[in-house]
C-alpha cells in the first residue's frame, strides 16, 4: 500500500472541497494516484447526488456578480438543502466562483456545460454534492446588459438583484446599486405599466375588488370602518378621460365646499395626485419605475434616475428571490 503523506491529501482537500478523511481514503484507494482520487470523490459525488436527487433544494445563496466593464451582470443562485449548508463560507465561495463564470454565458445551459476548473459546472454541482452531502444544483439564472450594469446582494445572500441603465454617465455607479437595492426590498417584477398585460390587469382588479368587498361584509358586521374599494389599480386603467372626468368631479367637490375658484389650481394638483395614487395600488407593487424610492420617497424611482441625466433610463432588471 502507498504512503500517504499530509501534503498529498491537504492537495487533494484543497482542490475538490471534500474532507480530510475523504480524500485520504480517496488516496488509499487510489494507491496514491492524485487524478485517480478525484475521480473517485466524482464518482461518490454521483451516487450521493442520485439518492438525493428527489429531494427538495430551496435554500442556498442568491450571488450577482457584473463584469470587468460593468457592461454585463448575472444572478445566479446556488440551491442546496439546509439554510446551515447556504450559510457556510466555502459555500458561499463556491457561488461566487460560479457566479463570476456565469457572467461570461448567456443561458443556464450554457453555463452549466462550461468549464470549471478542468470539469464542466454541472460536473462541479454533482462533485461538490458528494463533498457536502446535500442535493446541490443551480436554481436561477438570469442575465441582462447595457452601457451600464450594477448590482445588489441583500444581507444573509437571499436576494440579489441586478440592474441596466441606458448610459455610463458620472453617478451610473451609485443610481445603479440604489436601483437595484429598491428591486431586492421592493419586490418589482416589471419595469413599468405600460408593459402590464391588460387581461391581467382587469384580472386583478376583479380579483382585488373581491377580496375587498368580502372583508368589508366582515368589517360591517363588526361595525368597523369599512376599505376604500377602488375602481382602478394602475396608471394603464387611467385614460386621459378618465382623468379629465375625475378634475372635472373633483372642481364640483370643491365648488360643493365652498372653496373660491380662484384658489381651485392650487388645490386640484393634489387632489388629483391622491387621486392617481389610490387607483394605481398595482404599479406601486409591481412596476420597479413607478414605485417610490425608498431613499426619498417623494420621488419615484423613474424620477430618481434622472438626478443623473434627464436622457438615462433603466433598460432592464432582474432580481431573484430565495425567500
Amino acid at each position: 500500500m502507498a504512503k500517504i503523506t499530509a501534503a498529498e491529501v491537504n492537495k487533494l482537500r484543497q482542490s475538490t472541497g471534500a474532507g480530510m478523511m475523504d480524500c485520504k481514503n480517496a488516496l488509499v484507494e487510489a494507491e496514491g494516484d492524485f487524478d485517480k482520487a478525484v475521480d473517485i470523490l466524482r464518482k461518490k459525488g454521483q451516487k450521493v447526488a442520485a439518492k438525493r436527487a428527489d429531494r427538495d433544494s430551496s435554500e442556498g445563496a442568491a450571488i450577482a456578480y457584473v463584469s470587468d466593464d460593468n457592461t454585463q451582470g448575472v444572478i445566479i443562485s446556488l440551491n442546496c438543502e439546509t439554510d446551515f449548508v447556504a450559510k457556510n463560507d466555502n459555500f458561499v465561495a463556491l457561488a461566487t466562483d460560479f457566479a463570476k463564470t456565469a457572467v461570461n454565458y448567456n443561458s443556464k445551459e450554457e453555463f452549466l456545460n462550461a468549464d470549471f476548473g478542468g470539469i464542466t459546472v454541472a460536473e462541479k454541482l454533482i462533485e461538490q454534492t458528494g463533498v457536502i452531502g446535500e442535493k446541490l444544483e443551480i436554481g436561477a439564472f438570469e442575465k441582462v446588459s447595457g452601457p451600464y450594469v450594477g448590482f445588489y446582494i441583500h444581507a444573509g445572500n437571499k436576494i440579489a438583484a441586478i440592474t441596466a441603465l441606458s448610459a455610463n454617465v458620472d453617478g451610473a455607479d451609485v443610481v445603479a446599486k440604489d436601483i437595484s437595492m429598491q428591486a431586492a426590498a421592493m419586490g418589482a417584477s416589471i419595469l413599468s405599466y405600460k408593459d402590464f398585460d391588460p387581461a391581467y390587469v382587469a384580472s386583478e382588479t376583479e380579483a382585488r375588488i373581491a377580496v375587498i368587498e368580502k372583508d368589508n361584509i366582515e368589517l360591517a358586521r363588526l361595525g368597523k370602518t369599512l376599505k376604500n374599494v377602488p375602481t382602478y389599480i394602475s396608471r394603464a386603467q387611467l385614460t386621459d378621460e378618465i382623468i379629465a372626468e375625475t378634475e372635472e368631479r373633483l372642481k364640483e367637490e370643491l365648488k360643493a365646499e365652498g372653496k373660491p375658484e380662484a384658489i381651485w389650481d392650487r388645490i386640484l394638483p393634489g387632489k388629483l395626485e391622491r387621486f392617481i395614487s389610490d387607483n394605481t395600488t398595482l404599479d406601486q407593487e409591481q412596476c420597479l419605475l413607478d414605485q417610490n424610492f425608498i431613499k426619498d420617497e417623494k420621488k419615484t424611482v423613474a424620477e430618481y434616475v434622472k438626478t443623473i441625466g434627464n436622457d438615462v433610463s433603466v433598460i432592464d432588471f432582474k432580481r431573484v428571490s430565495l425567500v
